[in-house]
């Protein structure tokens, strides 16, 4: 089997994972890591057994790298990408996949220019729960799809990154939005806050209209003391509910209540599983760059209606 030769820039927390999955993956093979903190990518280079690295380019020049992930900080994650992509390489970035929306285009653009694959880290859309559930509003199994609602709250994270809960959290509920709904939302209203953050904000509540007068709700904060991550989606005829963490999926209608059984997996390894043999088999992602896009604007969208006070009209 040819195997994709594959890095990693930026070596912390969801970096380290990365390395662990394409050194665990059969279409992968893990080349080299990049980090800017030196002692932290020779750590992580010689738990893997690869190269380390504190240059993007030195690393693409020396190494023969086919594509990359890009997990360093949110507002760098574009920057550090275009390096990669004008290289010709392919690249995961991870959420929020850039610091604003023009970053988000430029790279977009770039990656189509230079022809190479481009896909954004929303491995929830990665879950078997998930994916159940997509295919049962799609044949509407639960009947019409009236409204859903993610619950991703808990305490303050391991470290605090350079954004707010909106673009490192809530962003993935958005995106699951706009997947379960197959459309990019008319209006956002949102009402967001800090209660132990000067910077930025720690909790959310943003609220998604679609056409045929749709609705979304996503909840989300940094400050409730256990962790909890649910989503519900509210079809005519049944109600599904997917709990993110135990991967269990529940669905109710008006005779019975039922739990479907599938084996939990890792969505990580499913993701970059999928990264791979999208390039090795030429074929389209399930997220691509457009879609990251689609999330982040609708992130600044939420964000500025909360900044205004009033509710945003999409195109």
């Amino acid at each position: 089997m040819k195997k994709l030769k594959t890095a990693v820039i930026g070596t912390g927390f969801w970096g380290k994972n990365h390395a662990r999955v394409y050194k665990e993956l059969a279409e992968t093979e893990l080349l080299a890591v990049c980090d800017i903190d030196e002692t932290r990518a020779s750590n992580i280079a010689k738990q893997f057994n690869v190269t380390p690295y504190t240059s993007i380019e030195k690393m693409l020049k020396k190494e023969d790298i086919e594509a990359a992930s890009v997990c360093t900080w949110s507002t760098s994650l574009a920057q550090e990408a275009i390096k990669v992509v004008e290289n010709g390489r392919h690249v995961l970035v991870e959420k929020p996949m850039a610091a604003n929306t023009k970053q988000a285009e430029k790279l977009v653009n770039t990656a189509e220019k230079m022809g190479v694959h481009l896909t954004v880290g929303f491995l929830m859309r990665f879950i078997p729960g998930l994916q159940q559930m997509k295919k049962a509003v799609e044949t509407e199994s639960i009947g019409e799809l009236v409204c859903a609602t993610a619950k991703r709250v808990s305490q303050w994270p391991e470290r605090i990154g350079d954004v707010g809960v909106v673009k490192d959290t809530a962003i993935h509920d958005i995106d699951v939005m706009l997947y379960l709904f197959n459309q990019e939302p008319i209006a956002v209203y949102a009402k967001t806050g800090s209660m132990r953050h000067k910077k930025f904000e720690d909790y959310a509540q943003i609220m998604l209209t679609f056409e045929g007068e749709k609705n979304a709700f996503v909840e989300t904060n940094w400050l409730t003391p256990y962790k909890t991550r649910v989503l519900v989606a509210t079809g005519s005829d049944a109600i599904m509910k997917l709990d993110y963490m135990t991967q269990e999926l529940t669905i109710e209608n008006a005779k019975e209540t039922i739990q479907p059984r599938y084996q939990t997996q890792e969505p990580l390894k499913l993701e970059l599983q999928h990264f791979a043999n999208c390039i090795l088999n030429k074929e389209k992602p399930l997220i691509t760059g457009l879609d990251g896009l689609r999330a982040l604007k609708t992130a600044e969208s939420a964000l500025k209606s909360s900044a205004t006070g009033k509710i945003i009209k999409l195109k």
